[in-house]
């Protein structure tokens, strides 16, 4: 395809999910934007449009994955900003939001700048950054999003990401002082890692022999996770600030949340404060990490079968909004340092949307749902400008998947730097067999390049840094 004709797609007899219903029909998308729906087809080719035959494939927005870190700068061995980006466009990801815990950590205007440069020159679908807080980094993020009176847009940049728990570097804020300072004196989003430190400190030393993978979660408990989330709540309340809180592992935390969250686009006023789950917590219990063992260490980390099913009840009342991966790749040789000494976080970019849309074929939910929960209510909770649903005048960033027939997931099948995959061994449906970002297909699934797939595109040549009006 030429790039004089880039961005002009022709999409036929797909199966599309658009927002009020699912029809079969063509899609058009003209430099970049979606132009023309037509139920039962009937759009002619132009010249020069690249037109692919979706006949027996469903047509969804892309996903949108709004945690996810890809390493960069500082640990290239795991990922950077080019392999995650190629890895997510395998999954179906079309645009993502990275965190700021890199090396050195990301804490002001600079670092984010460097960032959204690498991102220009190397990925091939839509970004944003998180700026991470500190203890006394105040001024450094009142310059990259502004105050409560004069909130700042600058494309690619989401909001602050605070860590309440135990992590790396600098990157701590639990100090109520410091969390309140942070809250009143910033425009934005606040996005938080709920994780009480004090308690963790103080249950430490009852936990720290164990070398058995169920410590993991015993130590890092529920309670934990609710205080943490009842402070940042409280705060964004106080303050009336934007919250969400990152990856929802408990049912304690979940049903405490109810009433308490609604869609930007349904507030009524007040502070608004949603919230996110991953499918790894609506697919993993206690039972999956007894077996895969530190494959399978994370923070917050897998729960247990009720902790899921509250989960799923949740997410599908509206309590819990929408789904990320939190995508923190570790080298399998990191990870066989074995408990406790194995790093957590894996890999999820490349499976999540065909292990929620499992979930569907299976009847847990509908693809309606799936694309509902990693698109439209994504783009929703970040005030994306166009992004998060097939309807005309929206971004031309698309995803056809294969709901028809199964593949197993393989290690040696990953797009990520680390090799591995969470989900090995299960055999799963929707894999994405073309990925497109603003008209332009960047990634094929066919049976000429294998399960694997193949990138279209050069590092940089599609993509751009997200557009999110303020709050």
């Amino acid at each position: 395809m030429s790039n004089e004709h880039a961005g002009n797609l022709l999409i036929c007899n797909a199966t599309m999910i658009l927002p009020d219903e699912t029809i079969i029909g063509d899609l058009r998308v003209e430099q970049g934007i979606i132009a023309e729906i037509a139920a039962g087809g009937g759009l002619e080719p132009r010249d020069g449009e690249h037109v692919i035959d979706a006949t027996g494939l469903h047509l969804l927005p892309g996903a949108i994955d709004p945690q996810v870190h890809f390493r960069e700068p500082g640990q290239p061995e795991k990922e950077d900003l080019g392999s995650g980006s190629a890895a997510a466009v395998s999954g179906g990801i079309t645009s993502f939001l990275d965190m700021p815990n890199n090396n050195p950590a990301i804490t002001d205007l600079a670092g984010m700048q460097m960032k959204l440069d690498s991102a220009a020159n190397t990925c091939v679908n839509n970004f944003g950054f998180f700026i991470g807080a500190t203890p006394d980094n105040l001024q450094d993020l009142q310059e990259v999003v502004g105050t409560p009176q004069a909130p700042n847009s600058i494309p690619g940049i989401c909001g602050i990401k605070i860590f309440m728990g135990s992590s790396t570097g600098t990157l701590l804020v639990n100090e109520r002082e410091a969390l309140n300072q942070i809250f009143s004196s910033t425009g934005g989003l606040i996005a938080v890692h709920a994780e009480d430190e004090a308690r963790l400190n103080e249950r430490y030393p009852t936990f720290k022999d164990r070398t058995d993978m169920a410590a993991h979660a015993e130590w890092r408990d529920d309670v934990t996770a609710l205080l943490a989330t009842q402070l940042a709540v409280e705060l964004a309340e106080t303050h009336n600030h934007r919250l969400h809180v990152l990856h929802l592992t408990s049912g304690l935390e979940a049903d405490w949340l109810v009433g308490r969250t609604t869609l930007p686009s349904e507030a009524k006023g007040g502070a608004i404060i949603t919230t996110e789950t991953l499918p790894q917590h609506l697919t993993f219990t206690e039972t999956d990490v007894e077996r895969e063992g530190v494959r399978l260490k994370m923070n917050p980390p897998i729960r247990y079968q009720d902790d899921l099913d509250i989960l799923w009840r949740r997410i599908h009342d509206g309590t819990v909004q929408c789904i990320a991966t939190d995508h923190a790749p570790h080298t399998l040789e990191a990870k066989a340092k074995g408990f406790p000494a194995a790093p957590s976080g894996m890999p999820g970019v490349e499976t999540s949307l065909p292990v929620m849309l499992t979930h569907a074929s299976q009847g847990r939910c509908t693809i309606e749902d799936v694309v509902r929960w990693m698109s439209t209510n994504v783009a929703d909770c970040y005030n994306m400008d166009g992004k998060g649903e097939l309807r005309t005048g929206f971004d031309g960033d698309l995803v056809l998947v294969d709901m028809e027939n199964g593949a197993t997931v393989e290690d040696e099948h990953s797009w990520t730097r680390v090799g591995w995959n969470p989900f090995r061994g299960r055999t799963l449906v929707g894999w994405p067999m073309v990925t497109v970002v603003a008209g332009v297909p960047v990634f094929e699934r066919t049976p000429a390049t294998g399960q694997k797939g193949t990138i279209l595109v050069k590092p940089g040549e599609t993509g751009q840094p997200i557009h999110m009006s303020p709050w």
